[in-house]
């Protein structure tokens, strides 16, 4: 897929810290004068609405294939509306999520993990950087309980999201990097810049 721009995914956990890191990032790059769009899975579109309701109910309201299902739907359209638009614009595309989140969780419903990477990448341009954000998962899910985010069991959840992690541990690429989020919010923001920067200079 020819394009111009640039496109920046964060990944992780719930409550690891992307939608902040993002915004973050966001800002600063636009204080530099970088024309940015900042975006995010699921979409505000009809399937991102449809996958936000769902998904609030619990991790059982969807088979792990219609789950996978909704997922590639809102993200069809995200790429076509949003992502490539703007790529082909030369803009610096932010997104909190992408492609790499469905093979983390649907991957971890037990859907093979590689296919779900065939089935994106045929459509879904591929990002420049990808950047997993970590923390303990001991962490995430005292963040998770306090916020009494989902329907489900802290538990039952925690066994979850530990298979989520295992998959996003094993992701690898010349695009895939990690960063640690265990310190102060401005201390991870300064180390995602400094990943991001040498990119979009």
């Amino acid at each position: 897929m020819n394009k111009q721009g640039c496109l920046i995914a964060l990944e992780g956990l719930d409550g690891v810290g992307k939608t902040t890191q993002a915004r973050s990032l966001a800002a600063a790059l636009e204080a530099r004068g970088f024309k940015v769009v900042l975006t995010h899975e699921p979409t505000e579109g009809r399937y991102g609405r449809q996958l936000r309701q769902l998904l609030r109910q619990g991790c059982q309201a969807l088979s792990p294939t219609q789950e996978l299902a909704l997922f590639t739907a809102d993200r069809r359209e995200h790429v076509s509306q949003v992502i490539l638009p703007h790529l082909n614009a030369g803009d610096v595309v932010i997104t909190d999520r992408y492609y790499y989140s469905s093979m983390a969780y649907q991957g971890a419903r037990g859907l093979e993990v590689l296919e779900i990477q065939r089935q994106n990448e045929a459509f879904a341009p591929i990002p420049d950087l990808v950047i997993i954000l970590t923390l303990p998962l001991s962490q995430i899910l005292e963040r998770l309980a306090r916020r009494g985010a989902h329907a489900w069991d802290v538990f039952e959840q925690g066994d979850y999201l530990a298979r989520v992690e295992e998959i996003y541990d094993r992701l690898s690429g010349p695009q895939v990097v990690r960063l640690d989020t265990q310190g102060s919010p401005e201390t991870v923001h300064q180390n995602l810049m400094s990943l991001v920067w040498p990119l979009v200079q």
